[in-house]
């Protein structure tokens, strides 16, 4: 693994873990758990599976959903020592892809 996707694949699984925090350490279990369970995604392959991570909390929470993805997404820019700036038709995966362009 490279030095760039190293960083990139820690600081999404941190981001991630701090974004599902809004739900509460129960909370952040229960989704994990429920991923594994309905989607075989363990934590740890949100970076290797972002559509499946994205897939499952859409059907978990619908459009409340973008709550967390908003918030995971914050905290992976902060992660990269990047300014997150809302862009109009961006979703989840589009600001991953740029935020993995970003760790380059």
């Amino acid at each position: 693994m490279t030095e760039a996707k190293s960083l990139f694949t820690q600081a999404l699984l941190e981001a991630t873990d701090e974004g599902l925090l809004i739900l509460g350490e129960s909370g952040r279990e229960a989704i994990y758990f429920h991923l594994q369970n309905l989607y075989s995604l363990k934590r740890e392959d949100v970076p290797e599976k972002p559509e499946t991570f994205v897939e499952g909390i859409r059907k978990i929470f619908g459009v409340g959903a973008e709550v967390i993805e908003r918030a995971i997404v914050k905290s992976l820019y902060r992660k990269l020592g990047r300014k997150y700036k809302e862009k109009r038709d961006y979703g989840f995966l589009t600001y991953l892809n740029d935020a993995k362009h970003m760790a380059k």
